[in-house]
């Protein structure tokens, strides 16, 4: 059998040690057209393959497909079939007869490392978890099952020319095998083993930076050529056949992103913030591939939400938890929070163990009160982290239930799979879900399907503003919202139902304040506390104006008005109550001098039902905001996100908002685009 129309491609970095070892065996199996691609070697590379009888071609720009690419240029014309394969030792060129065997019957054959015990045992956790997740994509969106990305893989030249290779660096392999599905082409997979490393460094496995470097290549490479493949009018899969493996796959990487995390929530390194994202990315593609699941089982819709949360249980908080059980603490001891910040001498014989941990100690509480009265009862159960969080948690998951009773599951995974929720929560131990379970219960009270806004019963704003009440006492943020059931009922005449649904709203924060304050003293609100004058670290519109004016860097009350215009116009202009809060808290979100993290998972059950793109994007682009713990970990403690970090937390949301708006404005106005028709 001759080989002399086969052409041997190695691209080569800094692999003096091994390449003559690699074209020695490739000689020996009869391949005399070997071409080593030079890829900028600083070891001698070059001349040691000269020296072992192969050409050498340079190519100094970096990259594996740049290399593959430019190794395909001026071929001799008898060249039929070409073979890659890697210049380390790593493959077994032993093998290559069965490759060639298999010539008259396929078009593409590949080597299967995860096929053999020893491939399996000499590839990384990250390259076997790497190929099993990109096999999976491709089956998911090509309906084609490949085990591995393997550099060992030969094919017909004019295979290769029907593919028309586009990618130059490490998604030229997971673009060969799509584009091969795509085409049409005949492939087969053969088991090979798979040997240590002779010599050199790895330029992906043995790097956590070239692992995540390659993998969000191949990922987006994938993303690529999805969209081009529904451009040219590819075959695609059959949505139906294919849903329960993303459901699988969607599930086990939030799940599997989750155990990822769970070791890196102190954030005391550097490193602990970049496996902390690295967990979150996972979980990430995780939450985007269930947007496109039709329908969701509820064993698996709860079982992801509440495994997800268990587990996060487990992780190291925020620091916001040490001043809730702090002041829990001190309540029972017979002090107000209010009226004593944590480092006051009287309070000096209560410290415990982890007093140390509780963050602005100058400072004395800003929670408002039965928030405090939740703090309180916890801590009389127990000063106990798992507990404290387990009571976060569980208002979330009622949250869940909440809206999966009214929109289902599908709408659900919106809110109950999303990573930003899971962390904020389970994970983080930030008490915020106190005030979006009453935010949810009155939302869904007063917005009852086929209900018509002239028409609501009495109970409906009362029920909803004590509900909104509760909101309020747990986070004054919802106060507007209760003006919203107040000036409904006001507009439709209803003057009795609007003092009683005032009265009713204000009544828990009256009522859970009376333990706190005195005829002469109420310290519930903090007007002058540094959190509310001078606090930011990541807005947007405050960050903007301060960059034109300064002076406003230290007036943090100016955003009061521009927001209290935005509650009036929407007052004016929304009829329902999740179209008031949603688009309140949006312009919250944008206007507020203050934003942290989980103020976002604020917006997210709204989200169940507007699907709003904006607020979906968020819920990803949001994890830039832990470069303030990265910077922390780095002694760097200005706590100011750094401007290009602050462009990729808010533009995904700004532009998403205005997608999802002109979605919904553009068929009133008769401006549809055609993308919106189908």
């Amino acid at each position: 059998m001759t080989l002399d129309n086969t052409l041997v491609i190695i691209p080569a970095l800094n692999e003096a040690a091994t390449i003559p070892q690699v074209i020695q065996a490739l000689q020996t199996q009869g391949l005399n057209h070997i071409r080593v691609v030079d890829n900028g070697s600083i070891d001698g590379t070059a001349q040691v393959a000269a020296q072992a009888g192969a050409e050498v071609v340079q190519e100094p720009i970096k990259g594996y497909g740049q290399a593959c690419w430019t190794g395909l240029q001026a071929m001799p014309t008898a060249i039929e079939w070409i073979l890659f394969c890697d210049a380390d030792g790593s493959d077994d060129l032993g093998q290559l007869p069965e490759f060639l065997a298999q010539r008259q019957s396929y078009d593409l054959i590949l080597g299967n490392r995860r096929g053999t015990a020893a491939g399996r045992k000499q590839l990384s956790p990250v390259q076997n978890f790497g190929n099993w997740l990109s096999g999976s994509l491709i089956a998911l969106g090509w309906g084609h099952r490949f085990q591995d990305l393997g550099p060992l893989r030969l094919i017909r030249k004019t295979a290769l020319d029907q593919i028309g290779m586009r990618d130059r660096n490490f998604g030229w392999t997971v673009e060969m095998q799509a584009r091969a599905v795509e085409c049409g082409l005949r492939i087969c997979e053969l088991p090979v083993n798979y040997l240590p490393r002779q010599g050199g460094t790895s330029k992906i496995s043995g790097t956590l930076g070239g692992s995540i470097q390659a993998g969000t290549i191949i990922l987006s490479t994938l993303t690529q050529l999805y969209w081009h493949n529904l451009w040219r009018g590819g075959a695609t899969p059959n949505p139906e056949k294919h849903q329960p493996g993303l459901l699988f796959l969607s599930a086990f990487l939030l799940v599997a992103g989750t155990i990822y995390t769970l070791p890196h929530g102190a954030f005391s390194e550097p490193t602990s913030v970049i496996h902390f994202w690295i967990g979150s990315a996972i979980m990430g593609v995780g939450f985007i591939l269930a947007w496109m699941l039709r329908s969701v089982p509820g064993i698996w819709f709860w079982g992801v939400a509440i495994a997800t949360r268990l587990l996060l249980l487990t992780m190291y908080p925020g620091n916001d938890i040490w001043r809730y059980l702090w002041e829990g603490y001190v309540q029972l001891q017979g002090f107000s929070p209010y009226d004593f910040s944590p480092m006051a001498d009287v309070l000096k014989p209560l410290r415990t163990e982890w007093w140390d941990q509780i963050n602005h100690p100058y400072a004395s509480a800003i929670y408002p009160p039965v928030t405090q009265f939740g703090f309180k009862t916890l801590a009389r159960i127990g000063l106990w982290v798992p507990l404290f969080k387990a009571a976060f948690a569980a208002a979330d998951l009622a949250v869940c239930w909440l809206l999966s009773r009214r929109f289902g599951h599908r709408a659900t995974l919106l809110y109950a799979w999303n990573p930003l929720v899971l962390y904020s929560f389970a994970g983080g131990g930030h008490y915020d879900s106190w005030f979006v379970l009453p935010l949810v219960m009155a939302w869904l009270w007063f917005d009852r399907p086929g209900a018509a806004a002239d028409t609501l019963p009495p109970f409906t704003y009362l029920g909803s503003a004590f509900f909104v009440g509760i909101s309020i006492a747990v986070k004054w943020i919802s106060l507007p919202v209760l003006a919203f059931v107040v000036w409904h009922a006001l507009r439709r005449g209803r003057i009795a139902t609007a003092l009683g649904s005032g009265i009713l709203g204000l009544g828990p924060v009256v009522l859970a304040a009376v333990p706190f304050c005195s005829p002469t003293s109420c310290p519930l609100v903090k007007f002058g506390s540094s959190f509310v004058v001078t606090g930011r670290c990541s807005e947007l519109i405050p960050y903007i104006v301060e960059q034109l004016w300064e002076p406003s860097r230290w007036a943090n009350w100016l955003y009061a008005f521009p927001l209290a215009l935005v509650v009036v116009w929407l007052l004016l202009r929304a009829h329902t109550f999740h179209k008031f809060t949603e688009w309140y808290l949006i312009f919250l979100m944008v206007i507020s001098p203050i934003i942290h993290f989980w103020y976002l998972s604020w917006l997210m059950p709204f989200l169940v039902f507007s699907r709003n793109l904006g607020i979906r994007l968020i819920s990803l682009s949001a994890y830039v905001y832990f470069t303030l713990l990265y910077m922390s970990a780095q002694e760097d403690y200005s706590w100011i996100l750094p401007e290009a970090q602050r462009h990729i937390l808010w533009w995904p949301f700004v532009l998403g908002i205005a997608w999802s708006s002109a979605k919904i404005t553009w068929p009133k106005l008769g401006l549809t685009p055609k993308l919106n028709r189908t």
